[in-house]
């Protein structure tokens, strides 16, 4: 089968594109033709038709007024996306397109390329896109609901896209524009939603299309278990942002006899460190972006790993990478962060934004180190029975199939 998998970023950037290319490895190890497409990057690998990638766009960097409009145009319908892609698709000839993050660099342009060529295609949900026109259900550091059954407008209303007006009128229009005037998402036979909780979310806000769950996976043979912590540490792994929770997390350890590692970056980083050091937290260590081995030798000599999210998570990466090390997890009990965090048997969870109650898990963790061990051993077990590779790639080909199959019925 040649697979075209498609995601705007495509070096490990983040959970999407760690997903895609590994998803890509996959797929290329059980004999398929992989082809990977998306935006043209600096840190991208030497990719075969990397001419034809969308051009960088960093939409976080300030912009004229006329390169604001120019973005916006493009967010709303790419067509050099569109041009571009339809090239790349002539070349390949793929027998499934699968597409994974691709809003706003690249823009749902090509998905028209995708219906007239008449091509089986599935997309993996990484957010909340397809029913919230800022894709986070977020406002003001809360979940917010209120695009329920098309109703984008109150992206504009409360300046859901940055605190910005501007921005935020491009998103609503675009969520128009896309559902209810040109369906161009009807080009797309099968979602698949890596949670249950994204999975029934996008449902109750009033998505249609067909959704299959099918969870992330990992290579376990990548992951060398640790069950007993070599120092007294705990961690944290993601991005330094608001909706993160990191906050919560900075005030619930202050005064715990435990080291907390914060492993990431992001537009929070100088100030968390300046509240780090006004607030005299002590027992805290920033250390910047890790990746690979680097990553996972954090996670192994530590106790346990943390999420304090205060978003709707979907299948968090992180939490299945710290399951596979032998590591259990305080999760917030957000999203779908309880579909791996336990109670008792992975991990623990606590009530999201409340301090006190994060406090009391992690003493709680800390002071029953004899049961951290079967918890890490359960959640290796957990990870090794429903995340792994082959479990996988059996419901990702029948997906495909299944997409293939929906297709022969259009076209008949």
């Amino acid at each position: 089968m040649r697979v075209l998998l498609i995601n705007k970023f495509l070096y490990p950037k983040g959970g999407d594109a760690i997903s895609t290319l590994a998803t890509g490895r996959l797929l290329s190890k059980k004999g398929h033709e992989v082809y990977f497409w998306g935006m043209d990057h600096p840190h991208n690998p030497d990719y075969p038709q990397k001419e034809y990638f969308v051009s960088y766009v960093d939409y976080n960097k300030p912009q004229r007024t006329l390169d604001q409009l120019k973005a916006a145009i493009n967010i709303l319908y790419s067509f050099e996306a569109k041009n571009k892609f339809e090239t790349i698709i002539n070349k390949i000839q793929p027998d499934i397109v699968h597409l994974n993050n691709f809003a706003h660099q690249i823009s749902p342009s090509i998905l028209h390329v995708l219906r007239k060529n008449k091509i089986p295609a599935v997309m993996t949900m990484r957010d909340y896109k397809m029913v919230c026109a800022s894709y986070s259900m977020l406002v003001n550091g809360k979940p917010c609901e209120k695009c329920k059954d098309g109703k984008y407008y109150h992206c504009f209303l409360q300046r859901c896209t940055k605190g910005s007006a501007f921005k935020s009128a491009v998103n609503t229009l675009e969520m128009y524009l896309h559902h209810k005037i040109l369906h161009i998402y009807d080009g797309i036979n099968i979602y698949i939603s890596p949670s249950n909780f994204l999975k029934s979310k996008v449902e109750e806000m009033g998505f249609k299309h067909e959704v299959v769950y099918l969870p992330n996976f990992v290579d376990i043979d990548t992951f060398h278990p640790s069950y007993e912590s070599q120092e007294e540490s705990i961690v944290y792994i993601g991005r330094l942002s608001h909706e993160k929770g990191i906050e919560t997390l900075m005030e619930a350890v202050k005064g715990i006899d435990v080291k907390l590692k914060i492993i990431g970056d992001g537009p929070l980083t100088e100030s968390l460190l300046n509240k780090s050091k006004n607030d005299k937290i002590r027992n805290i260590e920033f250390m910047g972006y890790k990746k690979g081995e680097d990553l996972q030798n954090e996670i192994k000599k530590s106790i346990f790993m943390i999420i304090p999210s205060e978003c709707y998570e979907n299948n968090p990466r992180t939490v299945i990478e710290a399951f596979a090390l032998g590591k259990p997890v305080v999760g917030a009990r957000i999203g779908g962060i309880p579909e791996l965090v336990r109670d008792g048997e992975t991990g623990i969870t606590f009530e999201a934004w409340n301090v006190n109650d994060l406090r009391d898990k992690i003493q709680l963790m800390l002071q029953n180190r004899g049961r951290l061990q079967e918890m890490g051993k359960k959640a290796r077990e957990f990870v090794e029975k429903e995340m792994n590779p082959e479990t996988h790639y059996e419901k990702l080909i029948k997906i495909y199939d299944k997409s293939a199959n929906k297709m022969m019925q259009k076209k008949s």
